[in-house]
């Protein structure tokens, strides 16, 4: 399974990639067009990389793999390294939203946040620090984004916290036993469907909206039922799969030869994992 992943990965990196080299040289499309290639083709693929990447939520080094890619966005970002950079920020930033649901205890803890994060976002984007850095520094509103390169040599933009709750959300989907595939789903198509609406609406004046609140509404509305149910049951039946996991290694521990029998004391366990 997990082998099948890296080859799913790589080769839908590689292909993303391939497509951002050339895409400067591909015919030009009308905008609306260009709009149903990042909400139908580019979104998804991009963000079937997260999807590929779950099992490294469970990895005990995922906040230092995460910080590591952020540093060498940083620094690709220096050397004008346009395309790496761009990867490397999502691979950092949703590495980062892996080990950040961490800190979370329970799912009405991760509901709760995502009943207040819209606000705080449209705040930002209508009157707060994103309306003035698209409005007045656009290169570092560039720098804090990941791009999606369309054949008119533009770009739609994706800001690194919208990337970071899509991985939160979706490590949450499958710790929690929801509907992972369905969340998936509907948290990229509510990126396509935000694009469409900044570009047809503008109400802030600035040809973007906060992708948050329709993000957030994809994550609540697919699992609303099993969050209630969670929250109801001490959200006990949290990420059964690790811990089964968990349970096979400990029984596969006791059935090595040499393990103390129960009731019995042996101070040479140096080699047990805690």
């Amino acid at each position: 399974m997990i082998a099948g992943r890296v080859v799913a990965a790589g080769a839908l990196l590689a292909a993303l990639v391939a497509y951002d080299l050339v895409v400067g040289r591909l015919p030009d499309l009308t905008l609306w067009w260009d709009v149903a290639l990042a909400a139908f083709v580019l979104i998804p693929a991009t963000f079937a990389l997260v999807w590929l990447a779950l099992p490294l939520r469970r990895s005990r080094g995922v906040a230092g793999v995460g910080l590591a890619l952020v540093v060498l966005a940083a620094a690709a970002t220096a050397a004008e390294l346009d395309v790496v950079a761009n990867f490397a920020k999502l691979a950092g930033v949703s590495a980062i939203g892996f080990w950040f649901l961490t800190l979370f205890e329970r799912a009405s803890w991760v509901v709760l946040v995502a009943t207040i994060i819209p606000l705080v976002d449209a705040l930002s984007v209508w009157r707060g620090p994103t309306n003035y850095i698209v409005r007045e520094e656009p290169r570092v509103f560039d720098v804090l984004s990941f791009a999606f390169p369309v054949p008119d040599e533009g770009a739609f933009h994706l800001g690194l916290p919208d990337i970071l709750f899509f991985a939160l959300f979706l490590a949450a989907a499958v710790r929690w036993s929801l509907r992972p595939g369905l969340t998936w789903l509907a948290m990229a198509a509510s990126f396509g469907v935000t694009m469409a609406l900044a570009l047809g609406l503008d109400p802030f004046g600035i040809g973007g909206l906060p992708a948050l609140p329709l993000l957030c509404l994809a994550f609540l509305l697919p699992n609303a039922d099993l969050l209630w149910l969670r929250i109801r049951s001490g959200d006990e039946q949290e990420d059964r799969d690790e811990h089964h996991d968990e349970d096979e290694h400990e029984q596969a521990e006791r059935d090595r030869p040499g393990y103390p029998a129960e009731g019995t004391l042996e101070t040479r366990d140096a080699g047990r994992r805690p």
